[in-house]
C-alpha cells in the first residue's frame, strides 16, 4: 500500500493511492496515518479494504506521510561514497543525530532558508517508518518492526552544523528542513531496501544519482542498533543517510539560494519538489 495524507496543514485526511493512481479517502476507517494505524494489525485491516469502495479525493496538497512522529532520527556518513566525497572516514559505528520533529513538512511544501544561513545543502535519504515498539531487537528481527519506507529530504545548514560549536542538530532542525513523503510505502512493496535508486536535482541539474546499496549500515542493522539505546515507537522516522553529490562535497562547494527548486526521489517511493525561499 501507498499511504498518504492530503489536505491543508493541520487538516490532512488519511488516504491511500490505488493501483490506478487515484487518491482514496480513508477517514471513515482511521483518524490519521500514524500510531495504531501503521501497526501490523492496523495495516492488515487497511489491506482488507477494497480501495474502489473508498471515496475518491481530489488532488491537493500532500502532507507529511506520517503523523505524530515522536522521534526523527538521522544517521550520518552512512554511505561509503558520500563519506569519501566529504573527506570523512567511515565511522566504526553509526553516527546518530536528531532532527527536530518541528522540521517535518510535506514533500512539496516550500523550504525556508533560515536567517544567517550561508550553506544550506541538500540530501536525498531513505526514510524508515517504525510500525511497532522496538526495544533490544536483533538485526534478524528488525524489519518486523518497520511499517514501511518513504523519501526523506535531510536539508542541512552546513555552517550551523559543522562550523559552530556544539552538535549537528542545530544545522539539521530548522523549520521546514524535514520534508517526508509523498507516501508511506508499506514494506511488502519493497523487496529489498538495500537496492533502491536515489536521485536529486537542483534547478533541473542532477546532483545526486546513487543507490541504497552503498549504505555502510543497512536498514535492519540501523533499526536493531538504535533499539539498543532507545525504544523506537510507531510513527518514529529514521533517515538513513545520503549518497554522494551534496553541495559541500563539490569543488568549489555549492549551496542553495532563494528561488532554487529541488526535485528528488527514490525508486518505488515517489518524488518530492520544493522551492527554497528566504525565511523572514
Amino acid at each position: 500500500m501507498k499511504l498518504m495524507r492530503v489536505g491543508e496543514v493541520g487538516r490532512e485526511k488519511p488516504a491511500l493511492l490505488d493501483s490506478d493512481g487515484k487518491i482514496r479517502d480513508l477517514s471513515a476507517h482511521v483518524l490519521d496515518i500514524g500510531g495504531d494505524t501503521i501497526s501490523p494489525e492496523g495495516l492488515a485491516k487497511l489491506k482488507a479494504i477494497d480501495p474502489k469502495s473508498l471515496p475518491e479525493l481530489a488532488p491537493g496538497r500532500i502532507g507529511a506521510c506520517v503523523a505524530g512522529t515522536g522521534k526523527f532520527i538521522c544517521i550520518g556518513l552512512n554511505f561509503s561514497d558520500h563519506a569519501a566525497e566529504t573527506g570523512a572516514t567511515v565511522p566504526p559505528e553509526p553516527v546518530i543525530f536528531m532532527k527536530a520533529t518541528s522540521a517535518i513538512v510535506g514533500p512539496n511544501d516550500n523550504v525556508f532558508i533560515p536567517r544567517g544561513s550561508e550553506k544550506t545543502d541538500w540530501e536525498v535519504e531513505l526514510g524508515v517508518v517504525i510500525g511497532k515498539t522496538a526495544k533490544y531487537v536483533s538485526e534478524a528481527d528488525a524489519l518486523d518492526y518497520v511499517a514501511g519506507y518513504c523519501v526523506s529530504h535531510d536539508v542541512s545548514e552546513r555552517a550551523f552544523q559543522t562550523e559552530r560549536a556544539g552538535q549537528w542538530t542545530k544545522g539539521k532542525s530548522c523549520d521546514t528542513f524535514g520534508p517526508i513523503g509523498p507516501w508511506l510505502v508499506t514494506k511488502d512493496e519493497i523487496a529489498n531496501p538495500q537496492n533502491l535508486a536515489m536521485w536529486l536535482k537542483v534547478n533541473g541539474e542532477t546532483m545526486q544519482n546513487g543507490s541504497s546499496k552503498t549504505m555502510v549500515y543497512g536498514v535492519a542493522f540501523v533499526v536493531s542498533y538504535l533499539s539498543q539505546f532507545m525504544s523506537l515507537h510507531p510513527g518514529d522516522v529514521i533517515s538513513t543517510g545520503t549518497p554522494p553529490g551534496v553541495g559541500m562535497g563539490m569543488k568549489p562547494p555549492r549551496f542553495l539560494k532563494a528561488g532554487d527548486v529541488v526535485e528528488l526521489g527514490i525508486e518505488g517511493l515517489g518524488t518530492q519538489k520544493q522551492t527554497f525561499l528566504a525565511d523572514r
